[in-house]
C-alpha cells in the first residue's frame, strides 16, 4: 500500500517525503525504503508516538514542512485513473488555501462529506454525519499551503481525543480558501482501512 502511496506523489513530481509511522515499526520501513534514493525520492521518518488523530501529521512534520506547501496522503488510499497526476499537480499549483479530493460514493456517512460550489470551493464538510446531504466525500489526500502547521496548532482534541483532519479542513473553510479537485468517471479511489476492503481492493 505504501508503494501505492508513493507512486501517486511521484507522478506529481514529489520527491521530499516523511513517512509518519508508528515507533514500532520505524526500523521495518527505515530498511525497507531506506532514505528513497533507489526509487528517486528523498525518505525522511518521524514516529506518531501516540495515536492523536491525522492532522497531528504537521506539528510532527513540522520542521519538515517548513516554508513549503505540503501534500498529506494516508497509506490506506489507494487512487487509480490515468491522468491522476494533473489533477495532484493542478492542486500543488495552487499558492493559497487547501485541497481536498473529492469522490462520489454509495455510503458516505462513513467518511468526511463536503459540498460544493460550481467554483469547485467547498461549500460544507462534516465528517460521519447521520445523514449526508450529497455523496460526495473528502478521500484520503490533502494539499495544503504553509498556513496548515498554524492551523494545527489551534486544533483541540475532539471527542473521541483526536486532532481531526476535518477539523483542520474548517479553517479552510471559513476563510473561504478550500476547494476541491473531483475525481470522476475514469477514477477509483480504494479506502483499505479495513480487512474486507483490502480485499476488495
Amino acid at each position: 500500500l505504501v508503494y501505492y502511496s508513493l507512486a501517486t506523489l511521484m507522478k506529481a513530481d514529489i520527491r521530499d517525503v516523511l513517512f509518519i509511522v508508528n515507533p514500532q515499526d520505524m526500523a521495518s520501513y527505515q530498511a525497507h525504503f531506506g532514505d528513497g534514493s533507489q526509487l528517486g525520492m528523498n525518505i525522511s521518518y518521524k514516529a506518531q508516538v501516540s495515536r492523536d488523530g491525522i492532522a497531528q501529521a504537521f506539528l510532527i512534520g513540522e520542521d519538515f514542512i517548513g516554508d513549503d506547501r505540503v501534500a498529506l496522503i494516508l497509506a490506506d488510499s489507494i487512487f487509480y485513473g490515468s491522468g491522476f497526476d494533473l489533477n495532484l499537480r493542478e492542486a500543488l499549483d495552487r499558492d493559497k488555501g487547501a485541497t481536498v479530493f473529492g469522490y462520489r460514493v454509495n455510503d458516505p456517512e462513513r467518511f468526511a462529506v463536503i459540498d460544493f460550489g460550481e467554483d469547485k470551493k467547498v461549500t460544507y464538510i462534516e465528517e460521519k454525519p447521520e445523514e449526508a446531504r450529497t455523496k460526495y466525500v473528502a478521500t484520503g489526500l490533502y494539499v495544503y499551503d504553509n498556513k496548515v502547521v498554524e492551523y494545527a496548532k489551534k486544533l483541540k482534541p475532539s471527542a473521541r481525543g483526536e486532532l481531526e483532519i476535518t477539523d483542520l479542513n474548517r479553517f479552510y473553510l471559513e476563510d473561504g480558501t478550500l476547494n476541491v479537485q473531483l475525481l470522476s468517471r475514469g477514477y477509483a479511489w480504494l479506502d483499505t482501512g479495513t480487512m474486507d476492503s483490502l480485499v476488495d481492493a
